[in-house]
């Protein structure tokens, strides 16, 4: 190197969702729902598995999910936080985040749920300080299907209800040491980028944080890096995701919702996320440090995550991209 070179940008620390390794391929097996029954009767396994095929990507961030890569599953593993952050260690490992998924955990549209939802918050917050991570990454509800009667409306008193409960929500996690943000998933009510921007100036910076994910946004029609730069001081973590194109049709949402959306998504670098501007976008936010390659249930998870990285690594020494 010369002086007339430009530094090297500094390397990420990459990490992944546990779902990139729900593909029932990649177990030798023939349904995700064996792959759960089997999860389930062998945690130790499940995750020894898991250890392993971030190491070989080296993928070395880790965020949890529902089952069977939940902290239930870790727990029965290996008895303890505690003891789960060491095992992970042990490999070159960390946990970055929990993602609570909306079946997973009290219903925000249940009057009076509140005090679970607190209390299931504090109950994950814990596990992530103990296991030293420090988000706990969460959604709003889903919408309704359209044209459905009575009329689900995402206006201005609902998402006041949701600012309310994210505030408690927040306070009582930051008590941990964790941060609670909020992840932009499509057809949720913080979807379009409209809601995400009303959520966001409703929300208390200090307690309620954002997680984009770079295809999700695509998908409602909206532009991701826009998001991200109107939101930067509040991005604690980024879904580094791609999307074919944004989604033409109403779906229904029901428990099938996810399905129906899988074959908008792809790998990175396949799709029209503009990646240059959008690593640019995320070096200027908080979660600059670590970047999480989104891969849903990848029948070889090791070979995409290595593909993800050479494109994050490829457009973040772009000229133009800042780094800090």
């Amino acid at each position: 190197m010369t002086l007339l070179d430009p530094p090297a940008p500094p390397t990420p620390r990459f990490a992944t969702d546990v779902i990139t390794f729900y593909h029932p391929d990649f177990w030798g097996l023939d349904s995700a729902d064996a792959l759960r029954r089997w999860a389930h009767d062998h945690p130790r396994l499940f995750w020894a598995r898991v250890m392993d095929a971030l190491a070989q990507a080296g993928v070395s961030g880790l965020e949890l999910t529902f089952a069977p890569g939940d902290i239930d599953s870790a727990l029965r593993a290996f008895g303890g936080a505690d003891a789960f952050r060491r095992e992970l260690a042990a490999h070159g490992l960390f946990v970055v985040s929990a993602f609570v998924a909306g079946s997973d955990a009290p219903d925000w549209l249940q009057g009076g749920n509140l005090p679970a939802i607190v209390a299931d918050a504090e109950r994950r917050a814990a596990f992530l300080a103990e296991a030293g991570a420090e988000l706990l990454v969460t959604g709003l509800p889903m919408r309704r299907t359209f044209g459905t009667r009575p009329p689900f409306f995402v206006d201005a008193a609902y998402m006041n209800r949701m600012a309310d409960i994210a505030h408690a929500v927040g306070e009582a996690v930051s008590r941990y040491g964790v941060k609670l943000a909020f992840h932009t998933e499509s057809n949720s009510t913080l979807w379009y980028e409209r809601d995400i921007d009303l959520f966001m100036a409703l929300t208390d910076p200090r307690y309620v944080w954002l997680c984009p994910d770079s295809c999700h946004i695509a998908l409602g029609g909206g532009d991701p890096v826009a998001v991200a730069r109107r939101h930067s001081q509040r991005v604690a973590l980024a879904h580094w995701k791609d999307a074919v194109k944004p989604i033409d049709v109403e779906l229904t949402i029901d428990e099938t919702v996810f399905a129906q959306q899988q074959p908008y998504m792809t790998e990175l670098g396949t799709g029209i996320v503009d990646w240059k501007a959008w690593a640019d976008a995320m070096s200027r936010t908080p979660g600059a440090d670590i970047v999480l390659v989104e891969l849903d249930e990848a029948a070889d998870p090791v070979a995409a995550l290595r593909a993800g990285r050479a494109v994050v690594e490829r457009v973040r020494a772009l000229p133009g991209v800042r780094m800090r």
